[in-house]
This record gives C-alpha cells, sequence and structure tokens, in this order.
C-alpha cells in the first residue's frame, strides 16, 4: 500500500491510502481545489478513487465534501451511527454504510470507536498486499479493548495534538483548555507516545504524526516525545515524520 497526508490540523484534514486496484481518500477537510491540485501531482484524478471515508463530522474533516460530491461520481463510506449527522451536510444517496468489518476493492476495512466531541466518531484499519495501516485522529484516548485490534501495523497516522504545558500556559480560554484534555478532546505528545510504545511491534516501520495544534504544541516537541520513547525501547529503525497542514507528506509505500 501507499501512503500520504494531504493536510492535517484544524484548518484541514486530508489523507490518501492505495493499494495495487483500490485507492481511498480518508477525511475531506480540505478544498476541492486543493485535492484535485494534490492529486494531480501524482497523475491522479479524484474520479480514479473508489470511495471516501470519514472519520467523523467536525468542519475540519469534512469542508471538502459537498464541493467535490457535486463535481465527481464518488461516494462516502460510514458507520451507520455517522450517517443522520453526515445526511445534514450531502444527500443520502451519496453516502453507503460501512459495518465494522468491509471490503472496497482489496482493502479491507474495520473501524473502531474513538472518543470525541461529535456523536459518532471512529479510527480505522486499513490492510491489503499484507500491509496495514491504523489511522486514528482526535481522540481524548484510546480505549484498552480496542489495543488488539490496533497492534502491530506497519503504519501509524495518530495524533499528536498538544504539548500540556503549552496547552495550560497558552491563549485559549479556560473551557476550552479542558475541552482539548478532556476525554473527548485530543491525544497529547506525550498521551501518543505512551499509546505507540504499547501498539507498535517488529511490523511497525512508519509513524505519522498529525493534528498538531498551531498555538499549543511545536514539531519538535511533538517529534521529541515519539523519538524518546521509539529510543528507549530501541526502535530507531521507525520513520516518523510530521504531518503538516500546508504541506502534505512523501508517498510513503508501507
Amino acid at each position: 500500500m501507499k501512503f500520504r497526508t494531504i493536510a492535517s490540523g484544524s484548518k484541514g484534514n486530508c489523507s490518501i491510502i492505495m493499494s495495487s486496484n483500490t485507492k481511498l481518500i480518508v477525511d475531506l477537510g480540505i478544498s476541492y481545489l486543493k485535492l484535485r491540485k494534490n492529486l494531480e501531482k501524482l497523475g491522479l484524478s479524484v474520479e480514479d478513487f473508489d470511495g471516501i471515508l470519514i472519520t467523523h463530522c467536525h468542519d475540519d474533516h469534512i469542508r471538502g465534501l459537498v464541493s467535490t460530491l457535486k463535481k465527481n461520481n464518488i461516494l462516502v463510506y460510514v458507520p451507520y451511527e455517522m450517517t443522520k449527522e453526515l445526511s445534514n451536510f450531502i444527500d443520502k444517496d451519496k453516502i453507503r454504510i460501512i459495518n465494522e468489518f468491509c471490503t472496497i476493492g482489496d482493502i479491507e476495512i474495520s473501524y473502531f470507536n474513538t472518543s470525541h466531541d461529535v456523536d459518532c466518531s471512529v479510527g480505522y484499519i486499513l490492510e491489503s498486499d499484507n500491509k496495514s495501516i491504523a489511522y486514528i485522529t482526535d481522540t481524548g484516548y484510546i480505549n484498552r479493548k480496542n489495543f488488539s485490534k490496533i497492534y502491530g501495523k506497519d503504519l501509524y497516522l495518530i495524533e499528536s495534538n498538544h504539548d500540556v504545558e503549552m496547552l495550560m500556559e497558552g491563549p485559549y480560554p479556560p473551557y476550552l483548555k479542558q475541552r482539548v484534555i478532556s476525554d473527548r478532546g485530543h491525544l497529547s505528545n506525550e498521551d501518543t507516545a505512551k499509546y505507540l510504545s504499547k501498539l507498535i511491534s517488529d511490523k511497525t516501520k512508519h509513524i505519522v504524526l498529525a493534528h498538531l495544534s498551531e498555538k499549543n504544541n511545536t514539531e519538535e516537541k511533538a517529534l521529541g516525545a515519539t523519538v524518546s520513547m521509539l529510543d528507549e525501547i530501541d526502535r530507531t529503525d521507525i520513520e516518523v515524520l510530521i504531518s503538516r497542514q500546508e504541506e502534505e507528506t512523501p508517498l510513503i509505500e508501507v
């Protein structure tokens, strides 16, 4: 499989995942124009893709859906619990319900509930060609009951949203600080490193840190927390990348 994050952050999130025969978009919180121009760099168009997966219905994850669906014949795949909220934005005939385990083309997909301040939010496991990707963003914590499902993937996309000290000393009002650090908020750098230490295996080769806060984090702090953890467990062979708001990651061969 191949993986790229096109954009990640509070202004918009979008990634692509491609197997031998199937291409999927995960989240579409960027404009149709930005998506189209980024795909053109790879010699692709939106029509080349087999579907769009959505993690949750916050604006920074669905902002580009309406315009993209108007201009292209592509479907959106979500759990049933997300359909009511999503149908407020797009036509129901564009929505397909996925089960906890399903297949689109040659990509096997499973999802698990995350913990965020929306009616339904999920993370995804995508597997094809004997390779696997875990996609985990916008969650206040990861439930231990999902560890076995998430364990031992080749690549992890996981949010590393904030540095706790920067957040608490920063400009956010108290209510917003509490939202971010709550169980329905976002993972801190330390949380992310802690969870990764329990989830990675000998198979893991790539980690992409996503959804970094512009005001409450730095790339150095996010990288530092995860790289220090990997140093402690002697896993310096794992590539760690930062996913940025205005710059796509390299196309990663999983």
